[in-house]
């Protein structure tokens, strides 16, 4: 185990993909430590992508992209500036309720942060704002992707752990607009002690939120027919994702009419290279996890934990701690197919309900996407505000507190994930 750990930190520190990373750490391992014949490292890194419940990830994505320059991600913007626009700080609260609505089709943060900062930016440069704090909101506000369904991480964490998918996006709806309320708050209370660079609210409107709304509802469509497809078994996940993507392109083609049948060669080679990226992870990350479990990794790491505590409240918080740190340097989806078969077992064996378990593991890698200095969400909303990665850091912490508020609700109060998936999977 410590050859493959070790092997796998080496890489890393030297800059190493993290692909790469996976894949040499996990066969100098098996080299040295397993005795199995050198095809196995092929057949598992096969085995790791030949699933059914994984190709909706390439759709999901496919669907994130087309929908950020096919008009809809605007129709979620001018939306969220008629729901919100009145109030004072209104930029920052309508980059937050558009980032809540994108999470809804995409299930990508990096993807949704782009759209955000792309459309907000420029305006919140341009009536004064904060931008290293804007640039932190726009991050925090991508974080919400893999909370609220569909999320890909959630694909990932109940095809790991054997759970239900359409409970995994259930398990995360409540956690996923808890953070978007108090994101809202957090910046309405700042903007307010700082009225001199956020005066820029204008009256509401009744008509304005009638015509963004009837705008906005093809895209407001899609999250109702993907979620619900899925939760009242209309179709798989995989399936929800292909649908997403068919609407998207219709919605994007004939209905907005922003983007033509010759962009969607540009689009789709976008979101292969995208898909790529992330199987590949996926796939080696799967090999890794095989070398761990072989050489009895969670068997120790149980034995340890349990040497130290017995408490589930003490258990939760070193996980929470060690899940915090992991996601500073790791890519989440790495870290879900690395540590989450270790870390499982033993919750249940501590009476803890999986589902919330993954929901919460879930929940402490998005805070990861903002968080320096791997933070992805937190590198994008930089590079599209214009900020280095180390000035927007400073002001991370402001969107950071609320985020670690609602993770330890979820950690500690099990209704919070658990709520609404009993209600359709009792």
């Amino acid at each position: 185990m410590s050859v493959a750990f070790g092997g796998f930190l080496l890489l890393i520190l030297s800059g190493m993909p993290i692909f790469f990373a996976l894949g040499v750490a996990a066969l100098l391992a098996v080299v040295l430590l397993v005795d199995v014949p050198l095809a196995i490292v092929a057949q598992r890194v096969y085995g790791g992508v030949n699933s059914f419940s994984l190709m909706a990830i390439p759709f999901f994505v496919t669907a994130g992209v087309i929908m950020a320059e096919g008009g809809i991600a605007r129709r979620f913007v001018d939306l969220a500036a008629a729901l919100v626009g009145w109030l004072t700080g209104s930029l920052y609260l309508v980059a937050i309720v558009t980032g809540t609505g994108l999470a809804a089709i995409s299930g990508s943060g990096s993807a949704d942060t782009a759209a955000v900062g792309s459309i907000l930016s420029p305006e919140m440069r341009k009536r004064g704002y904060d931008m290293d704090l804007s640039a932190s909101i726009i991050a925090a506000c991508g974080s919400l992707a893999p909370v609220i369904p569909p999320s890909i991480i959630m694909v990932i964490v109940a095809i790991t752990s054997n759970l239900s998918i359409g409970a995994m996006f259930l398990g995360g709806v409540v956690p996923g607009l808890m953070i978007a309320f108090a994101l809202c708050v957090t910046c309405w209370l700042y903007a307010r002690r700082h009225r001199e660079r956020h005066q820029d609210s204008q009256p509401f409107s009744l008509p304005r939120l009638g015509r963004a709304f009837l705008a906005a509802v093809p895209g407001l469509t899609l999250p109702i027919i993907v979620v619900g497809g899925i939760i009242g078994g209309v179709f798989t996940a995989t399936e929800a994702a292909c649908i997403a993507v068919v609407a998207t392109i219709l919605i994007s083609l004939f209905v907005y009419r922003e983007i033509g049948i010759g962009d969607l060669p540009r689009l789709f080679l976008r979101a292969i290279s995208l898909s790529a990226a992330v199987m590949i992870i996926v796939s080696t990350a799967s090999l890794f996890s095989w070398i761990i479990a072989s050489v009895g990794a969670p068997q120790l790491l149980d034995a340890w934990i349990r040497s130290v505590t017995e408490s589930p409240i003490v258990f939760l918080l070193l996980v929470n701690v060690l899940l915090l740190f992991v996601g500073m340097f790791m890519e989440s989806i790495s870290a879900i197919l690395i540590i989450l078969p270790v870390l499982m077992p033993i919750a249940v064996g501590y009476g803890i309900d999986p589902l919330q378990f993954g929901v919460m593991a879930t929940l402490n890698l998005s805070v990861g996407l903002i968080t320096p200095p791997y933070g992805i969400c937190l590198y994008v909303a930089a590079m599209v505000s214009g900020r280095t990665v180390e000035q927007v850091s400073t002001r991370v912490w402001i969107p950071l507190v609320p985020m670690l508020l609602v993770l330890a609700l979820t950690a500690y109060v099990p209704s919070v994930a658990l709520t609404l998936p009993r209600l359709f999977y009792p």
